[in-house]
C-alpha cells in the first residue's frame, strides 16, 4: 500500500508540472509562410507592413527584422499576424515563428527586401515621437516632436479638443522643422487634446498622424484612512492591512491615481521611517518592533498633481 501511494504521488506531481505541456499542441515542426514583403520586394515608403499566415495552435508570433549585416532592428512578440513598422531606406531581412506556452515553431524562410526613398508621400507616414499617445501633464506648454520626412518640404499641424468633441483649437502651416511648442494660450483649458501632423511637398502629402495628451491641473482629493481604526492595537510581527478611500475626481480629466503610504513614530512625521508607493488603496505590513506608530496617505495622479495628506491615524504594536 505504501508503494502504491508513492507511485500515485509521483504520478500526480508529474501531471501538475506537465499539464500545460499536455494541453498545448507541439508546433516544433511547423513553419509560418510569409505574405509580404517577400524576397526582392521594394517598398517605396518610410513604413513597412509585415504580414504572414496564421499558424494553428500558436498563441503569439515572434517577428525579427535585421539589416543585411545581421544587425537586429526588431525582436518582438505579438498576437496579431501583421505589424506596421518604420524603417529608413536600406536593405533588410525578416522572419517569423509561432509560439505557445510550451512550444516554438521553426522560423519561417527568411525574406530579403529593400526600403526605397520616394518623393511620393501618399504611401508614407509621419512618425510621432513625443508626447506619447495618452500622455498626461499639468504643464502650461507641450513640445511636440516627430521624425523628419526627407521628401517633405514642410509640415502642417492641427490641435483638437477631444473632451469637447474634437473641437478645433488651432492650426500651424508651413512648419519646416519637425517640432512645435504649444503654449498656454492654446492649453489654458483642462481637456484631452489630439495633435495631428502631416507632411507635404509640391506633388503629394501624407495622411495625418495623431496622438493624444491630456492637461490635468486638478489636485486629487484628500484620501481618508479607513483601516486600521484610530488607536488600534496589534501584536509584534502581525500582518496589518492598511486601507483608505478617496472621493471621485471632479476635474475635466480623470487619470489613474497612485498612492504613497508613510509611517512615523510621531504625529508630525518628523522622521518618516518607511514609505511605499502603491497602485491600489490597500497595503499590508508587519512591524517587528514594539512601539507607537502613525500612518498617512497622499494621492498622485498621472499628470503629477499631488493631494494633501490624509489625517494621520495612530496604532500600537505590543
Amino acid at each position: 500500500m505504501r508503494r502504491l501511494n508513492r507511485i500515485s504521488l509521483i504520478a500526480i506531481t508529474l501531471l501538475l508540472f506537465s499539464c500545460d505541456d499536455i494541453l498545448e499542441k507541439d508546433i516544433t515542426n511547423d513553419m509560418i509562410e510569409l505574405i509580404s514583403p517577400i524576397n526582392y520586394d521594394e517598398i517605396e515608403s518610410n513604413v513597412v507592413t509585415f504580414k504572414w499566415n496564421s499558424l494553428s495552435n500558436s498563441d503569439k508570433y515572434r517577428i525579427q527584422i535585421f539589416k543585411t549585416d545581421k544587425t537586429k532592428i526588431l525582436d518582438s512578440l505579438i498576437t496579431k499576424t501583421n505589424l506596421t513598422y518604420p524603417l529608413l531606406p536600406g536593405e533588410y531581412q525578416w522572419r517569423v515563428r509561432g509560439e505557445n506556452f510550451a512550444y516554438q515553431s521553426a522560423f519561417s524562410l527568411q525574406a530579403d527586401f529593400s526600403v526605397i526613398e520616394s518623393s511620393d508621400l501618399s504611401n508614407q507616414q509621419i512618425i510621432l515621437k513625443s508626447p506619447n499617445d495618452n500622455y498626461f501633464t499639468r504643464s502650461s506648454s507641450i513640445t511636440c516632436n516627430w521624425q523628419p520626412l526627407s521628401k517633405a518640404d514642410y509640415y502642417e499641424f492641427e490641435l483638437l479638443n477631444v473632451t469637447n468633441g474634437d473641437t478645433f483649437v488651432f492650426k500651424e502651416t508651413n512648419i519646416i522643422n519637425p517640432t512645435l511648442i504649444i503654449n498656454n494660450t492654446h492649453l489654458n483649458t483642462e481637456a484631452k487634446y489630439k495633435w495631428k501632423v502631416k507632411g507635404i511637398n509640391g506633388t503629394s502629402e501624407t495622411l495625418f498622424s495623431s496622438n493624444t495628451f491630456s492637461i490635468d491641473r486638478t489636485i486629487p482629493n484628500q484620501p481618508s484612512n479607513t483601516l486600521p481604526a484610530q488607536n488600534a492595537t496589534f501584536t509584534i510581527n502581525q500582518s496589518i492591512n492598511f486601507s483608505w478611500s478617496i472621493p471621485a475626481d471632479v476635474g475635466a480629466v480623470q487619470s489613474l491615481i497612485s498612492y504613497t503610504i508613510e509611517f512615523a513614530n510621531d504625529i508630525n512625521f518628523t522622521t518618516v521611517i518607511q514609505k511605499n508607493d502603491v497602485s491600489a488603496a490597500s497595503f499590508d505590513r508587519a512591524f517587528t518592533t514594539i512601539g507607537t506608530y502613525y500612518w498617512r496617505i497622499k494621492a498622485t495622479d498621472l499628470a503629477g498633481n499631488i493631494s494633501i495628506y490624509s489625517t494621520p491615524f495612530k496604532f500600537i504594536v505590543k
